[in-house]
């Protein structure tokens, strides 16, 4: 058994992973709130916590994890896009659920094994709203239900703030009938316009925070091991989202390691829309194939901030050319089932250092370049591919890589067998004006005595 160490918000260091039971490893993973494209950010956090699932399933067995990461379909920033849209709130939610889905298949990400909708849970939620006014550990004023914070001694343990600096840190709501400023709402009033619920504190609808306890304790149980986002949910999402846990549950310590992604920033500063650099998924993927944003993401720490930038972009995507051009050269030597490079395994082991275990596709590709012999080949390829799945990595034929899985590409043949047609009548006026002009769209020919082949650049 491989030991695996994380990063750990709430112990401030690396610890070994224990997990509650090998039989069952859980990890929950704070997904998106479905209202708009999904941006740079959306993708990277999501494709560090795959490459955790992947070597989660490697150590304990596919079938022994158990990967939750939900969606958030009910929050003001969506009724706040149907006031500008005029779209009803159900298609706006489900055209940018299936916008995000479509994202993250492109990205070469597994699909965790559940993907919990807030809207399923909400009974869920108002039972453990009960419990917490039970316990009290929580209030009603002027139809709100609020978490007080007063009524957990240990608040503020996972960011490792003081009240001041939560309160000044964070963009808390200011409210009359709050009885602290940093109370949080678990329950509000709806207007009959607004999505709601019945509820023995009227029609209402739940708080964000509330949402993830509810759907972690259904799919989880009230302890698990992992739980996961960006660091910028720290505070006050996850933060209020473990006082409410624990103090709903008493005895439970909610999740047992923290493990948060760095901050994404944008050609050196912290992406957004007032700086101009602002970037949705969908608008990258129209410079290179979501392969390359994949490949780039990793050669960071996920732990770190990274550094977007489309030279980065452009980079990754050579590399992966020369990854899948030594796949290409040999694509008729059959790969057998062999173990991922015990070397990449420990990096990943390490606090997944993904740019350490990219060190090792660099040299399978190298060993594979350099077989002479057919088993020196399969040796090499197989090798190779065993460890690119590790990172989610050369899921693709090569070939469709090279020439793309577009609809152009019986035009591209139909042009290239002209150009055959005109170099047998030695029509050589026609044939390099064909080459030029495939060149011009980026198709490469390369003539070889078993015919002329050709890829994208």
């Amino acid at each position: 058994m491989h030991d695996i160490y994380l990063s750990n918000t709430l112990t401030r260091r690396k610890d070994k992973f224990m997990p509650l039971d090998e039989n069952n490893v859980r990890m929950y993973v704070c997904g998106p709130t479905v209202y708009d494209r999904a941006h740079l950010g959306n993708g990277k956090t999501p494709v560090s916590y795959d490459v955790l699932y992947r070597l989660l399933c490697y150590v304990y067995g596919k079938d022994h994890v158990t990967y939750v990461s939900n969606i958030t379909d009910v929050d003001d920033k969506i009724l706040n896009k149907h006031k500008e849209t005029g779209k009803p709130i159900r298609e706006i939610t489900e055209e940018t659920y299936n916008w995000y889905i479509a994202d993250m298949k492109k990205l070469g990400n597994l699909e965790p094994n559940a993907r919990p909708r807030a809207t399923d849970y909400i009974q869920e939620m108002i039972e453990i709203v009960k419990k917490l006014l039970e316990n009290g550990h929580a209030y009603e004023a002027e139809g709100h239900v609020l978490f007080s914070v007063d009524s957990m001694p240990g608040y503020g343990s996972l960011s490792g703030r003081s009240m001041k600096e939560m309160l000044a840190g964070a963009r808390i709501d200011v409210a009359d009938y709050k009885k602290n400023p940093a109370d949080f709402i678990l329950w509000k009033p709806s207007d009959a316009d607004q999505p709601g619920w019945d509820s023995p504190w009227g029609y209402g609808r739940p708080g964000w925070h509330l949402e993830c306890t509810a759907m972690s304790s259904q799919l989880l149980g009230t302890d698990f091991d992992i739980h996961g986002g960006g660091n910028d949910l720290i505070f006050p999402h996850h933060e209020n989202e473990c006082a409410q846990s624990m103090c709903a549950f008493p005895n439970s310590k909610f999740a047992r390691y923290w493990v948060h992604a760095g901050m994404l920033m944008v050609d050196g500063v912290k992406m957004s829309k007032s700086l101009g650099n602002f970037y949705t998924l969908d608008e990258v993927l129209e410079k290179a194939p979501a392969e390359a944003l994949r490949l780039l993401f990793l050669t960071a720490h996920y732990h770190q901030p990274f550094n977007f930038t489309f030279e980065g972009l452009s980079n990754a995507k050579a590399t992966l050319d020369k990854f899948y051009n030594s796949l290409l050269k040999n694509k008729e030597i059959v790969k057998e089932r062999v173990e991922p490079s015990s070397g990449l395994i420990e990096a990943l082991c390490d606090d997944l250092n993904t740019p350490l275990a990219l060190t090792f596709l660099h040299e399978d590709v190298n060993n594979l370049n350099k077989a002479e012999d057919d088993n020196e080949k399969k040796k090499w390829k197989s090798q190779l591919l065993a460890d690119a799945y590790m990172l989610g990595l050369l899921f693709q034929n090569p070939e469709v890589w090279f020439k793309g899985d577009d609809d152009n590409v019986s035009e591209i043949e139909a042009k290239i067998q002209t150009r055959l047609e005109a170099k047998k009548n030695k029509d050589w006026a026609t044939a390099d004006a064909i080459r030029n002009e495939l060149k011009e769209q980026g198709i490469i020919l390369e003539d070889t005595p078993q015919g002329t082949t050709w890829k994208k650049i």
